[in-house]
């Protein structure tokens, strides 16, 4: 009997999430490919988009920035520094026929930012400012004793930010760190307005999706912190 050699299955899926399809690589992406947690999330931002020129910072494959761009924004950025996620980015906004409004950047976020901030000429060449920004962040702690130097750094991302939005532009910010408290979350904040004389007028403040529950008594169940603010 001749022996046929077993295929090996693909790692490519194709998922769908608020309505736009998703090309997923499970073996190469971080994690699983996709973050679920954030799906509500990433509906309520884009209720903001329409007409805003967005930019999405840590886009991994460009769900936060699919979904502006479906809401009706006028552009959208993707930035991430891994060029894996940033080509499927692009394969998905080909892929919802979205791709015309969008562009992708494959950048370390934490230079990118202050590099942009310090260069408004580039800003307005290329049709603006941005005025609706969203920073995912990949978990900057995953032990107690690293909060310190994470506090600093999700002030630092979110100054970077708060300097590029004009009046009346929104911040989406997030943490998905247990370890980085709502508290703690919101004191680096509050320090990142008051260091660029920033006003922010809270409008959501969120957390991950309820298929991922918070138990009460089981404290690292609750990971993730979500808020939009608008510029005042």
């Amino acid at each position: 009997m001749q022996k046929v050699p077993l295929a090996l299955p693909s790692t490519h899926v194709l998922a769908t999430e608020n309505g736009l399809k998703f090309n997923l690589d499970l073996e190469n992406s971080q994690k699983t490919g996709f973050f679920l947690d954030q799906k509500y999330n990433r509906r309520a931002v884009r209720q903001l988009a329409q007409g805003r020129r967005v930019l999405d910072c840590f886009c991994h494959v460009g769900p936060f920035g699919l979904n502006a761009a479906a809401g009706g924004a006028e552009f959208v950025r993707c930035v991430d520094v891994s060029q894996t996620a940033i080509d499927l980015a692009r394969q998905n906004a080909e892929l919802n026929d979205l791709a015309d409004r969008m562009d992708f950047t494959c950048a370390n976020v934490l230079e990118y930012l202050p590099e942009l901030a310090g260069d408004r000429s580039q800003l307005k060449a290329e049709g603006g400012p941005f005025d609706l920004i969203i920073l995912d962040p990949p978990a900057f702690t995953k032990t107690r004793d690293k909060v310190r130097s994470a506090m600093r750094g999700y002030k630092e991302i979110n100054a970077a930010a708060m300097k590029l939005l004009p009046r009346g532009g929104y911040l989406a910010t997030c943490s998905c760190s247990h370890f980085m408290t709502r508290d703690l979350l919101a004191q680096a904040i509050a320090e990142a307005a008051h260091h660029t004389n920033v006003q922010l007028k809270q409008i959501e403040e969120r957390q991950q999706a309820p298929d991922h529950p918070i138990l009460w008594g089981v404290p690292e169940s609750h990971y993730l912190d979500f808020f939009i603010f608008q510029v005042i």
